[in-house]
């Protein structure tokens, strides 16, 4: 048997190891990009369900805190069946939202490398966070402005690793986005976006206020409309 035959030598094995390493260079750069990707389309889609939910909340009549026979928008425990709802003993059932939306940590709910928080108004129109664990239990959220008014926003658990862009919607449907160039939002060490965040810069700061769709926010970002 020929000393060929007997193994590689030791520059094909690091003309291999070359190989490989031109090859992960490549293919890890694009396989990051594909996931944060792939999580901005799943926050992308689930805000559109979230609206979805909400519309079934409140033309179904069964959050109506004040009585009046106008139903009103919801949380995300109030959506999930995970928490009674405002004014009531009673929960959705069927939920109108996904029963992992009822694990609310901080106010908010993990999902798909994504945190999202929804906000409804007090008498003012400033918008109110759920409880830390899901519902809510005080009495600010004001009855009349929460049957006409909600919005969330959604942004990386990990700035760059599981996302880049920050989404927000409200009841007027519409996705919107921002990259953050000059306000950015990141997990839990940044601040989390006020509920005025994405709201017209030259308009009052209410939840009433029209959206920065394709302007300036609040929070002096750029928010675009997702097509």
């Amino acid at each position: 048997m020929s000393k060929r035959e007997q193994g590689f030598t030791l520059i094909e094995l690091m003309i291999v190891v070359a190989i490989i390493a031109i090859i992960a260079s490549i293919a890890i750069p694009n396989l990051l990009s594909a996931r944060l990707n792939a999580n901005e389309s799943a926050a992308i889609a689930t805000l559109k369900n979230i609206s979805s939910a909400q519309a079934q909340c409140q033309a179904s009549g069964i959050i109506d805190a004040n009585s009046n026979g106008q139903g009103e928008y919801g949380f995300f425990g109030e959506l999930s069946g995970r928490a009674t709802v405002r004014g009531s003993t009673l929960r959705i059932q069927p939920p109108v939202l996904s029963s992992a939306f009822g694990n609310v940590a901080a106010s908010r709910v993990t999902r798909s490398g994504y945190l999202f928080q929804m906000y409804l108004p007090d008498a003012s129109q400033a918008g109110i966070a759920e409880d830390a664990t899901g519902g809510y239990t005080g009495s600010s959220v004001d009855a009349s402005g929460a049957e006409t008014m909600w919005c969330c926003y959604a942004w990386p658990v990990s700035q760059g690793n599981s996302g880049k862009r920050t989404f927000f919607i409200n009841q007027g449907g519409d996705v919107l986005a921002t990259n953050g160039a000059t306000s950015q939002y990141n997990g839990t060490t940044n601040a989390n976006p006020a509920y005025g965040a994405a709201f017209a810069a030259t308009g009052s700061n209410s939840m009433g206020a029209s959206i920065a769709a394709n302007t300036t926010g609040r929070d002096t970002n750029t928010w675009t409309v997702v097509q």
